[in-house]
């Protein structure tokens, strides 16, 4: 990256997807940008402190605050002023922030700690544009990031901004405490993880993938955080995930007026796939983390909870054993079984038009080691030859992890917690990770949080009133800042 200093505009140079060896370049004036329009005083407050730097490290929950204030919602996104901000707090500690971008609204943000060359680089990421909060009943206004009974609120607190607010603060605390890593340290933030990654993690991958030379391992979303099952606290680290195969499913029948009605047509063929999509599931697959995830647990409970989940490894019993979990079991059934669910319905334009084509869009999410052949062989033997499937995206994964890590973060979580039992996660969504496994990363969901046993923390993401404790803001970043110091390649 070249960049220049002209009266308090620092220019940036954004690399384009055009052509990766030419350069657009962009203005921005870093002292107007960093600020929220609606937030100027804050700002500045924390901004004009000679120890700002400093202060966020120790008071993470603080830059999680900051974060929550620039409104990226995704789409549009507009990342550029949180990245911006990001940059400057780097710049005042005296690292280097590289800007790479497809496009100047959407930047991705890269920087390097330099270790003693004893260990490969280690790459920490996260998103920094967040979901909606349109159509939810906020309490509180999403983008002001105030801190209420001990929880930081806001649109992004657990997904991601807290977060990247833990690997920032542990980041810079690496620097100004002058630690010499094993290896260098990587940060990147990247925009639009919520919408494809197209312009983030995507667009570094196939573009600059360079970057990244020599990297084994990441830390990423999502996982560290505490769960309680029958009083045991776990502590899942997520080392798999499924992979997004979106579907099309079409059917025909004859057309005509509206006037004329027509049975057994497409709307009807379309009523019976959802109904049996509705009410039954696909094979069952017990894929060896789901397996070693589901283990751990049952070794560690006691009585009948324990012999129970543990019948969820066998294939004959799965589903009965789901059935008999009820809701319990929801977050379980993902991992045991390919999916699909119905999302987008297409059908006529006109409402007096019977159509002679009625089709589903459907989010389509495949276990480690599966491809989209095997879900369509799985949908066609449910659904027989009247419906065509066609795959609309697919998004590879690795078929088997690489534990390398695990039992340094395990070990990492048991010191901070020695109730906590640490065990491998399959995360039935995706992240980021299924783009740097295409060069042979490894992410770790690792973002430890030590959370009450009455925070549910799948239900508050993306939800509104999102928030995360202020204490485990700072659990989080210590607990990376472990990592950083003991890190020696896996």
């Amino acid at each position: 990256m070249s960049e220049t200093k002209r009266a308090g505009t620092k220019r940036i140079k954004y690399l384009s997807s055009r052509d990766k060896h030419s350069a657009a370049f962009v203005t921005l004036n870093l002292a107007q940008v960093c600020k929220p329009p609606f937030e100027r005083r804050s700002t500045e407050i924390i901004m004009d402190s000679a120890n700002s730097t400093t202060s966020l490290t120790q008071h993470p929950e603080t830059l999680l605050q900051r974060l929550i204030q620039f409104n990226t919602t995704n789409p549009p996104g507009n990342e550029a002023a949180c990245i911006a901000f990001v940059n400057g707090l780097l710049a005042e500690a005296g690292i280097e922030g590289h800007i790479v971008a497809r496009t100047p609204e959407r930047p991705n943000l890269i920087a390097r700690l330099p270790g003693r060359g004893d260990a490969p680089p280690l790459l920490l990421y996260g998103h920094v544009d967040v979901v909606t909060t349109e159509n939810q009943a906020w309490d509180i206004p999403p983008f002001e990031g105030k801190i209420i009974d001990g929880f930081v609120c806001g649109r992004g607190a657990l997904d991601m901004k807290g977060g990247v607010a833990m690997m920032l603060a542990a980041f810079l605390r690496a620097k100004a405490e002058g630690l010499k890593p094993p290896g260098d340290v990587i940060l990147a933030l990247v925009s639009d993880e919520e919408a494809g990654g197209d312009f983030g993690a995507k667009y570094l991958v196939e573009e600059h993938a360079d970057l990244f030379e020599g990297i084994k391992y990441a830390i990423g979303e999502f996982g560290g955080f505490s769960l309680y099952i029958s009083e045991r606290k776990f502590y899942p680290i997520m080392v798999a995930e499924k992979q997004v195969c979106w579907i099309k499913a079409s059917v025909r029948g004859p057309g005509g007026h509206g006037s004329m009605p027509i049975r057994r047509g497409a709307m009807a063929k379309l009523a019976r796939l959802l109904r049996l999509l509705d009410s039954q599931r696909l094979p069952v697959h017990v894929t060896p983390i789901a397996d070693q995830m589901i283990e751990t647990m049952t070794s560690a409970l006691d009585g009948l909870t324990g012999f129970v989940l543990g019948q969820l490894t066998t294939p004959t019993l799965t589903n009965s054993v789901l059935n008999l979990l009820g809701e319990r079991g929801h977050i379980f059934d993902p991992l045991l079984h390919n999916t699909v669910s119905p999302t987008i319905l297409h059908g006529s334009d006109k409402i007096n038009v019977i159509p002679s084509k009625a089709s589903v869009e459907l989010d389509g999410r495949l276990l480690p080691g599966y491809r989209p052949d095997d879900l369509l062989a799985e949908l066609r033997q449910l659904a027989g030859d009247d419906v065509d499937f066609e795959v609309v995206r697919y998004d590879p994964g690795p078929a088997e992890a690489d534990m390398g890590l695990f039992d340094t973060l395990a070990g990492i979580l048991r010191k901070a917690d020695p109730e906590g039992i640490p065990m491998p996660l399959l995360l039935s969504g995706t992240t980021d990770g299924r783009f740097f496994s295409q060069l042979g990363i490894q992410t770790y969901g690792f973002l430890p949080m030590r959370l009450p046993e009455d925070f549910n923390f799948s239900q508050a993401i993306h939800a509104a009133n999102e928030r995360i404790p202020v204490e485990a803001i700072g659990f989080g970043a210590n607990a990376i800042y472990e990592l950083l110091q003991c890190f020696d390649g896996g």
